[in-house]
């Protein structure tokens, strides 16, 4: 008897040991401290970028808003740094910013020697070229000794740089770091073909001076995962920023919303009480409150309301759902069980 309740009482440290070495370093930083720091893109419209009063915007940027709405139970406690495609990777390494959403795709090479962890895609993306109509261009397969911007240091710059030679075209690479003087300089007729993902393309005319007068190819030459990143080293932040993304998936194919949230709050669903912690368990796994789920859809929306309000068909980027629909709308959108 004795020696069974030494071997309980040993138990018992070890579970509290793990549960220790679970409290994360960056998790800890960011609490200390209030608030999430932020890479963003700065100039993508519709997926992070400031409005004309300042005030920051996009999908990418409510994703930041969702992950500081799960922790502080507050969505406006997030600080958005603005980053080119060369600074992105550094500034997470470097502790500069404590999440990345910047339309960043997650790769082998970045998850592994960059010492990154990319979470759940929040857009499926895939590269383009945007051409002016005046070029006459139908196809990508055209644009043999095109001149095209291109991104330094991307998968996009290797991308357009594969798909040229593997269909024996010659090609001008304009190389220019910055998001928004990239585009300056295609819209200022400099180049005759910008590509990058297709969803950039679209951000990009849709801001610019005439919209209507240029046109995204129909060939979309890689598949672009884009996810949030944080740093290896803390794996209780990474959860909580994976289950922030996913929470908006999972709310959307639950059918909670951020105007009926509260009304779900008396479901008797099991799997819905969970989710908004009536049930406790979730928040206590990841290290949270248990509503931690309820304010991030009530504060930022479901993954639905967030893609329709920044990049929707109804939107001036007019973008389809297409491979970011719900898995049970043909798209991949999917969330594991909560619980």
């Amino acid at each position: 008897m004795k020696l069974t309740k030494i071997l309980v009482l040993v138990l018992s440290l070890c579970l509290m040991l793990v549960t220790f070495a679970h409290a994360g370093k960056d998790l800890d930083a960011v609490r200390n401290k209030g608030f999430i720091q932020t890479g963003v893109n700065g100039a993508v419209f519709g997926f992070g970028m400031p409005d004309a009063k300042g005030v920051w915007e996009g999908l990418d940027v409510d994703t930041a808003r969702a992950v500081a709405a799960a922790i502080f139970g507050d969505a406006s406690k997030v600080k958005f740094t603005p980053l080119s495609a060369q600074q992105r990777f550094t500034a997470l390494q470097s502790g500069e910013i404590d999440i990345l959403t910047r339309n960043a795709t997650r790769t082998l090479s970045r998850e592994t020697q960059l010492g990154l962890n990319f979470v759940t895609v929040n857009y499926y993306d895939g590269q383009g070229f945007l051409v002016s109509k005046e070029l006459g261009v139908k196809s990508a397969k055209e644009l043999d000794g095109a001149t095209v911007c291109v991104l330094p240091g991307t998968t996009t710059e290797q991308n357009a740089a594969d798909f040229f030679r593997t269909h024996k075209m010659a090609w001008k690479p304009v190389v220019i770091e910055s998001t928004a003087e990239l585009a300056k300089t295609f819209f200022a007729g400099r180049c005759d073909v910008l590509t990058s993902d297709a969803s950039q393309l679209a951000g990009a005319r849709a801001i610019s001076a005439d919209p209507k007068g240029y046109v995204i190819l129909p060939e979309i030459i890689s598949k672009e995962p884009l996810a949030p990143a944080v740093r290896h080293g803390d794996d209780q932040f990474r959860d909580i920023v994976d289950f922030s993304v996913l929470a908006m998936i999972n709310a959307e194919e639950l059918g909670i919303t951020s105007k009926n949230v509260d009304e779900m709050l008396n479901s008797k669903n099991p799997v819905i009480q969970r989710f908004l912690g009536v049930s406790p368990g979730n928040g206590k796994a990841l290290g949270l409150d248990e509503k931690w789920a309820y304010n991030i859809i009530k504060q930022v929306g479901n993954y639905g309301e967030v893609f329709e309000r920044n990049v929707g068909i109804n939107t001036t980027l007019g973008i389809e759902r297409g491979l970011n629909a719900l898995w049970t709308n043909g798209g991949l959108m999917y969330s594991p069980p909560f619980k």
